[in-house]
Formats: C-alpha cells, sequence, structure tokens
C-alpha cells in the first residue's frame, strides 16, 4: 500500500490561507454583514461558508470535475448563475445603507443561503479546483488525502471568515450615520462586482 503524502498536503496550507484571507464573495459579504448586522447576526453566515466550502471541496475532490470536463455547458451555465447571483448580492448590501434600513429592507444571508451560494462563488472554484489538482496524488489513499484537505479548509475558512466579519463588526461603531453606512456599503458593493471580473476572464 501506497504512503499517504502527508508532506504535499501540508504545503497545501499556505495556498488555502492566503487565498481564504484575501478578498473575495465570501469575505466582502460577511464583513458588509458585520457591518450592517452585527457579529452574532453574521454566525448563520459564517457557519454556513465554514460548512458549505469544505463540502464543495470534498465533493470536487471525489469526482465532480470530471463531470465539467465531459459536460463543459454545465460549467458555463454555473458561471452565468454565479454572475448573475453575486449582482443581485451586491445590489442587496446597498439597500443596507442605514441602521433603520437595515432592519425594514434587508436580511443577512441564513446559513443554508450561505452554504448554498459556495456552488456559485467563483473564488471558492478557484481555490477547491487548485487545491484538489496541485496538493494531491493519483494513489490509493486519494479518497483520505481529500479528506485531509478538506478538513484543512474547515480550519483555514472559519478563521477568515471570522476575522473580516470581526473587522466589519469593529468598522460598525464608526459607521453609525446613515451617510458612512450608505458609502461604506455602496464600497462593499462595487468590490463584489470587481470580484466577478476573474470569472469572467477564466
Amino acid at each position: 500500500m501506497q504512503s499517504f503524502p502527508l508532506a504535499l498536503i501540508l504545503t497545501s496550507i499556505p495556498f488555502m490561507a492566503s487565498m481564504g484571507i484575501t478578498p473575495g464573495p465570501n469575505n466582502i459579504l460577511v464583513a458588509s454583514s458585520g457591518v450592517n448586522f452585527g457579529f452574532r447576526a453574521t454566525i448563520p453566515h459564517i457557519l454556513g461558508i465554514t460548512i458549505g466550502y469544505p463540502l464543495m471541496l470534498f465533493i470536487v475532490g471525489i469526482g465532480l470535475a470530471k463531470i465539467f470536463i465531459a459536460v463543459p455547458l454545465i460549467h458555463t451555465i454555473l458561471k452565468i448563475i454565479s454572475i448573475a447571483y453575486l449582482l443581485y448580492l451586491a445590489y442587496r448590501i446597498t439597500k443596507a445603507s442605514s441602521p433603520d434600513e437595515t432592519r425594514s429592507q434587508a436580511q443577512p444571508l441564513t446559513f443554508l443561503q450561505a452554504a448554498a451560494f459556495q456552488w456559485v462563488n467563483g473564488k471558492a472554484w478557484v481555490i477547491a479546483l487548485g487545491a484538489v489538482t496541485t496538493y494531491t496524488m493519483v494513489d490509493q489513499t486519494l479518497p483520505l488525502q481529500i479528506v485531509a484537505l478538506t478538513a484543512i479548509s474547515v480550519v483555514i475558512t472559519l478563521g477568515s471568515v471570522s476575522c473580516w466579519t470581526f473587522f466589519g463588526a469593529f468598522m460598525r461603531q464608526f459607521l453609525q450615520t446613515a451617510q458612512r453606512r450608505r458609502w461604506f456599503n455602496y464600497s462593499m458593493a462595487a468590490l463584489l462586482v470587481l470580484s466577478i471580473l476573474p470569472v469572467l476572464w477564466e
């Protein structure tokens, strides 16, 4: 039986950590949620990402990528859905411009919404596919390697989105006026729209 490539798996940590902590749709959304709703209200969103993304990575690792290769149309359809949903989320952020408007017009993402969002998150796909194709070996231990990558992604994802939510919650105290909150949300919405560009150029 072939030995488990522990060293190769461990080298995935810097890659996933750097990709996880840098700005992307998930981090932008939780930071915005932290500002508009606070850390406690954003916990379901955090948990949805923390469970949803590693689950996606696991499913990709056990063979979903092969389906995209066999039927490229599925990948194209997913990309279109991704762009449309990100634009919708950017619109939702702009509607949470003041404390009163936040309560009446917007709500934080639920656990299921955040988990489902990972399937149309272009950056999540890049990280998952990159990790699985770069930091695994095709041998008898491949399923165990995928489990190890999934476990690593749980820890990194939880840490990354929690940090961004804390950042948003911290900024909340400086964004109490409607005007400041509005400009912050417009900025977050713009960053979210810009995050679509890599998907378009893929």
